[in-house]
């Protein structure tokens, strides 16, 4: 059986979890187990900077020290998340060579107590170039697109996450700016002004849910929401005919200045509208990381 097939095979029935409890996931990245479906599988993968050795961590492992002890714990160790594995069953993981890879561990020591944090600046960043039916690392959306992500930014340069190369070429673009870019059909990007994603040096959880068939919107931060239309949007789908990549905290293919600077610690994508949901995962979400009161 195919590492993929055994993945998919996992989430058949008796699953409990957020992704058990609201499916359809089209990618899913966390630092926790987000389904029983996933209990003892890698939610990461590092490699460590004093031999390139990579390994697999578990959520416990990464929140105990397995991670650190592993990488070591002199003032030159550098621990690289070199693949944040997907947790949804679509094989969807985001991956990084260790010289731009996102870091885990800095200086031998983690950047926070548990739950961790995954470090992103400059050119450090995931991408995903071949999922999706396209091949190309696209997510297939079915309707719109909903994500819910936690973060702790300390600017509100680079972008979030997208389905995009360097500059708007492509379906989607996040930028913690707030200003959110869809793309109508190749007739160019419409997209909400939600404002800028918090940089205070807390966390937050911050969510967007989008219709394609309506052009309804709604965007959250810390369970505060804000709903809208795009009056304007012509198509019943976020369409491209560009070869795009998914980018998770800079563009999709790692160019130009569109990196974030921060921590993540979760970043859960589905490819249809979940508002009506939004209350029941942000709950969980919150229930686990204790964002907001």
């Amino acid at each position: 059986m195919s590492y993929l097939a055994h993945r998919r095979k996992a989430f058949r029935g008796g699953a409990t979890g957020l992704l058990a409890d609201y499916p359809g996931a089209a990618a899913a990245f966390s630092v926790r187990e987000l389904t029983s479906a996933w209990a003892g599988q890698a939610v990461i993968r590092v490699e460590r900077s004093s031999d390139s050795a990579q390994a697999d961590f578990t959520a416990a492992e990464l929140e105990g020290t397995d991670v650190k002890d592993w990488v070591g714990t002199g003032g030159t160790d550098q621990g690289y998340v070199v693949t944040w594995y997907d947790q949804s069953g679509n094989g969807f993981d985001a991956t990084q060579t260790a010289a731009n890879a996102p870091k885990v561990i800095t200086n031998g020591s983690y950047f926070s107590l548990a739950p961790r944090e995954i470090y992103f600046s400059g050119s450090r960043h995931l991408t995903n170039t071949t999922g999706g039916t396209s091949g190309n690392g696209n997510i297939d959306y079915n309707g719109g697109v909903s994500w819910y992500m936690v973060h702790n930014l300390a600017n509100t340069n680079g972008r979030l996450w997208c389905d995009d190369i360097t500059g708007s070429v492509g379906y989607t673009i996040f930028p913690a700016d707030g200003n959110y870019l869809l793309n109508d059909n190749d007739t160019g990007y419409e997209g909400p002004t939600t404002g800028a994603h918090g940089t205070t040096g807390t966390h937050q959880l911050a969510s967007f849910h989008f219709d394609s068939l309506t052009g309804d919107y709604e965007y959250a931060r810390d369970g505060s929401n804000t709903t809208g239309n795009l009056s304007t949007w012509s198509d019943v789908a976020i369409d491209s005919s560009n070869t795009a990549n998914f980018g998770f905290g800079h563009a999709g293919n790692g160019g130009g200045s569109n990196a974030i600077i921060g921590f993540v610690q979760e970043l859960i994508i589905y490819p249809n509208d979940q508002s009506a949901n939004r209350t029941g995962i942000e709950g969980n979400i919150n229930d686990y990381y204790g964002i907001y009161v």
